[in-house]
């Protein structure tokens, strides 16, 4: 068997994993998972609704945040719980002077939050003070949202009728991440497609299929079910607690997860170095920090995005226009479930051909996540380190 012949029999299996992915992987490209503007659906009563904000060292953008927050034109009850996890700035000062500026002092909560106990990631431990707080007077719903999350002002309207509407124990958004910077506009649209990727969004709406996950900047969840599942304990574990969260809640009834255009992010990643800290922290966490599925992860890569473009390019060389012409399909058709998302981002159509050069680069991030793991320091987020046991 020749070098060429190996070459087309692999760009061939590449070109017919990206037919797979359009045809038979839950449509994930689409990227078509949207809450509606209007639903023509009104309960009798509007169910009561707490926003829990875990927040450390986040006095950039803690305000923006409350803001959001208490700008909502959500009819029913609305009240907002910001859990400070021992912040060294100004965190809670400026949500509270946020929250007085708008004469809305008594609809915020600032809970002091309390030591890291062994065993919890610092987040889920601030989401759980939060939950724990609100057990006194059980609200309808819990949002459980980030500090560098600005709402749109009808967000909560649309997911508790989206919810009430659809009987759903969960309803989340992948915000809509910033994208300004020149490093932001050729890694975040990826980030976002990649995600969808691993957890095909009509899947995961699916309550037939096992498929579950949910994204954290923006998670409702009935508090019913929060209880059903005991409350974040299960999961204190999780560095991906978002995705975890949302198989546990699943387990208890439908759940809906879908992308926001209104709805953002705050959170710059102005450089490549950001973006890689980002991605490298909880990478490998996703591989359940296995050197086997590592490995099968980098040559998965190279197969599914690389080997594509290089059979364009070695098949000029070589003159095999076969070969050319194969890895060119494979090329298309990666390019063609890229463009939604991207386009989503303000992207243009020609950027969905720089994918397998993203896709390298995350690749990179991929094995530098277990790097820094092997050496005791993966998982590092706001000062902390966590590591498995």
């Amino acid at each position: 068997m020749t070098t060429e012949s190996i070459l087309l029999g692999l760009s061939s299996l590449s070109a017919a994993i990206w037919l797979g992915l359009l045809l038979f992987w839950g449509q994930f490209w689409r990227a078509d998972q949207r809450l509606r503007a209007k639903e023509d659906f009104e309960p009798a009563q509007w169910p009561t609704v707490a926003v829990v904000i875990p927040a450390r060292n986040e006095a950039e953008l803690i305000g923006k945040a409350v803001r959001s927050h208490l700008s909502q034109t959500y009819i029913g009850n609305l009240s907002l719980v910001l859990v400070d996890d021992q912040s060294t700035d100004e965190t809670s000062a400026i949500a509270a002077q946020a929250a007085s500026d708008l004469g809305k002092k008594e609809a915020l909560t600032i809970l002091p939050g309390s030591s890291l106990p062994p065993g919890w990631t610092g987040k889920l431990w601030a989401m759980e003070q939060g939950y724990r707080f609100l057990q006194q007077n059980s609200p309808d719903y819990i949002l459980f949202t980030d500090a560098d999350i600005e709402h749109s002002t009808e967000n909560i309207q649309q997911l508790i009728t989206k919810a009430e509407a659809q009987g759903l124990n969960l309803v989340s958004l992948m915000v809509r991440l910033r994208c300004h910077s020149f490093w932001e506009k050729q890694l975040i649209p990826a980030f976002v497609f990649f995600f969808q990727l691993l957890y095909p969004f009509p899947w995961v709406n699916n309550p037939i299929k096992k498929t579950a996950a949910a994204a954290g900047g923006c998670t409702l969840i009935r508090f019913s079910a929060l209880e059903q599942i005991q409350g974040l304990q299960s999961l204190r574990h999780a560095l991906i607690d978002d995705c975890a969260l949302g198989a546990a809640i699943k387990a208890t009834g439908p759940i809906w997860l879908g992308l926001s255009t209104t709805t953002r992010s705050l959170r710059k990643y102005p450089t490549l170095e950001s973006i890689w800290a980002m991605v490298t922290r909880s990478a490998y966490t996703q591989l359940n920090y296995s050197p086997a599925l590592l490995v099968g992860t980098v040559l998965g890569m190279l197969l599914v995005y690389l080997l594509s473009p290089t059979s364009v390019v070695l098949g000029l060389f070589l003159g095999s226009w076969m070969l050319s012409l194969v890895g060119l399909t494979g090329w298309l058709l990666m390019a063609l479930s890229y463009r939604p998302t991207l386009q989503l981002y303000g992207g243009r159509s020609w950027q969905a051909f720089t994918l397998p050069i993203i896709a390298l680069l995350y690749t990179a991030m991929t094995l530098d996540s277990a790097r820094q793991h092997w050496v005791g320091q993966g998982g590092a987020w706001k000062g902390r380190v966590y590591t498995t046991k």
